[in-house]
């Protein structure tokens, strides 16, 4: 899949805010931080919640990678990192490459504003959102198809975020879609969206981000991100109609 056309250039403190946000709504069992770096630690399954991310993107001394790494094996981590894709990183891709670390799963941090998230549905019939997620919400990342491992690692991960709501999207007492949205660092941001199998197309991945952009604006935020795996051809359709544009890409380095 070729890379969505890019939004505008953000500003460093909206990429240290974005960063931050996402870790703040994807949880990790703990947060370790050096200078411009975030070390999120955690043993499960979910990428951005065990890879060392920049807090900027301009030049990092590529001297950190090896007390980065150091950081992840005291803890009893692989070490991982997870970079840009811009040329102020090549230098670390490089090394990387060199010491047997290999790009994995590149992936699209999108931005856009909330008008084109409630233009997505023509009302949020059905939509829900809670401080809590429920049995049937949780059950949803457990479903047909979903690695039952990943889907537990990733329930847990959201349902211990600090700043999240958790949507759902009910017909007839069954739970059809859900998500989460963390209201955090002035952005709202939009994690771990699912549709149950065969209810898809229907539009109702449409009115559960419509209702938790309405609750975006309501608490006075104007502005959305989310990630998403460049091969989904499925969320990236849906994310294009939203108006959402790539800021950036990042892949995860991990050695073989």
């Amino acid at each position: 899949m070729a890379e969505p056309a890019g939004a505008p250039s953000l500003p460093p403190g909206d990429i240290e805010a974005i960063e931050r946000a996402t870790l703040a709504a994807v949880a990790p069992e703990r947060l370790d931080s050096l200078p411009g770096w975030l070390l999120p630690l955690d043993p499960g399954t979910i990428g951005r919640a065990h890879s060392a991310v920049p807090l900027h993107h301009g030049a990092h001394d590529p001297a950190l990678i090896g007390l980065l790494a150091d950081r992840y094996r005291v803890a009893g981590l692989a070490p991982v990192f997870r970079l840009p894709d811009l040329p102020s990183f090549e230098t670390w891709r490089r090394l990387l490459a060199v010491g047997g670390y290999h790009r994995r799963q590149p992936t699209f941090t999108q931005v856009g504003a909330l008008d084109g998230l409630i233009a997505l549905a023509p009302d949020t019939a059905g939509a829900s959102l809670s401080t809590r997620p429920d049995a049937a919400w949780m059950a949803m990342y457990l479903g047909e198809g979903l690695d039952p491992v990943d889907g537990a690692c990733r329930s847990r991960a959201l349902a211990r975020a600090d700043g999240t709501l958790f949507a759902s999207l009910r017909e007839g007492g069954q739970t059809l879609a859900c998500g989460a949205a963390c209201y955090a660092q002035g952005w709202l941001s939009l994690h771990g969206l699912r549709t149950a199998a065969g209810q898809r197309g229907r539009g109702l991945a449409g009115r559960l981000i419509r209702v938790m952009a309405e609750e975006a604006r309501r608490r006075g935020i104007e502005r959305a991100f989310l990630q998403v795996d460049a091969g989904n051809d499925a969320a990236l359709a849906l994310y294009r109609r939203a108006r959402m544009a790539t800021a950036w890409t990042y892949a995860y380095w991990r050695a073989a």
